[in-house]
């Protein structure tokens, strides 16, 4: 029978010695943090409309994307370094010009298309701005509230959320809801709870001209954006816009109430849907969209469930801490949690309708 030879001191299978496994974490670390750094870039990049400008042009010097966008050239040239470094945009040394990809247009420089998401790095100047105050929640075991963040916070996440919507809400979610879009082609009365910025209850009037809609959010600057964003898209006429809890808009015989990533939010989400049951029509339903994460922390394991997850520490948990009720339950309680809810407040029926790899969709009623 073969004998091995005896692994060198500190190592394991495979030869592996600690100082490897070190050294191989310390780069993931170091790989991490230059992609924290960097979303800073990311975030200019979209703000600035720097990848707009470079989209579909073809390669072009930092002057010439300088003048472009009426930025200083000696700034813009640095902010391409820093893309060429992270692979986001490419360099021809020979001809001295950079080129963002098609592909890379794509998620970066076209909000209108459902692969956009660099309007999540705008999220980042609001999260890393209350770092303190989250220090002091771990040791307090306070909340800190969502108005209490900078208002990139709200920008970045109706930014972030609204291109998964404009895709997947009406000709995915809401049809995959049994007879909703039916009622909602004949004339409906819809709630839509949290609604932020007001993008989902704006794409719903569009698909609906019909149905009548109004969006309940307590976060007063976000309502009055969402007043604003619904002129603009020529829906004021079938859509308005209140301050309101989830636990007390008022209104009564909805056909449907939908809530988008927010009922994890809310502090006392139980109360929630037991006035959502109030406010049902018979056969009314309620949308519920929440983050497709588990409840199981090795599950979380991936690059959707690592977003998700650090974002329930940095706003989701605190949000709803911050409102001292009697559940928080982060963005990753799972199904079972949230149905144990539904059913306490009287609405039984309980159905995953739909799923991406970022939500999942709930049908729900009595």
């Amino acid at each position: 029978m073969a004998v091995s030879a005896p692994a060198a001191p500190g190592a394991v299978g495979g030869g592996t010695t600690r100082q490897e496994r070190v050294s191989a974490f310390l780069e993931r670390v170091i790989t991490d943090g230059g992609a924290a750094v960097a979303g800073l870039c990311t975030s200019l990049g979209d703000r600035l409309g720097l990848y707009r400008a470079m989209a579909g042009v073809g390669p072009l010097t930092s002057a010439q994307l300088a003048a472009r966008t009426g930025l200083v050239e000696r700034y813009v040239r640095e902010w391409l370094a820093a893309q060429v470094a992270g692979g986001y945009v490419t360099y021809a040394p020979d001809r001295d010009t950079y080129l963002l990809p098609d592909e890379h247009a794509a998620v970066l420089a076209e909000p209108g298309l459902p692969s956009y998401a660099a309007g999540f790095f705008t999220v980042l100047q609001a999260l890393y701005a209350t770092e303190d105050s989250l220090m002091d929640a771990f040791r307090t075991g306070e909340g800190i509230g969502w108005e209490e963040h900078g208002a990139a916070l709200f920008e970045g996440t109706a930014k972030f959320f609204r291109p998964g919507y404009a895709a997947s809400l009406v000709p995915e979610w809401l049809a995959s809801l049994d007879g909703v879009v039916e009622k909602l082609e004949r004339g409906a009365a819809v709630a839509d709870v949290g609604c932020g910025y007001g993008y989902s209850t704006a794409l719903m009037a569009r698909a609906f001209p019909n149905s009548r809609f109004t969006g309940y959010d307590f976060h007063r600057p976000s309502v009055e954006a969402a007043r604003g964003i619904a002129a603009e898209q020529g829906v004021a006429d079938r859509v308005t816009f209140e301050v309101a809890g989830a636990d007390d808009f008022p209104g009564e015989d909805f056909d449907l109430i939908t809530y988008f990533d927010c009922l994890h939010d809310i502090g006392d989400p139980g109360a929630a849907l037991r006035h959502a049951e109030h406010a049902l029509a018979e056969g009314g339903t309620c949308m519920i969209v929440e983050p497709n994460a588990s409840p199981h922390a090795d599950e979380n394991a991936n690059p959707v469930g690592r977003v998700l997850t650090a974002a329930s520490v940095a706003v989701c948990l605190p949000s709803a801490l911050a409102q001292h009720g009697p559940q928080a339950l982060g963005n990753h309680a799972g199904e079972r949690a949230l149905r144990e809810l539904a059913d306490a407040a009287g609405l039984h029926h309980w159905r995953l309708a739909a799923q991406s790899p970022v939500n999942r969709v709930y049908a729900v009623g009595r």
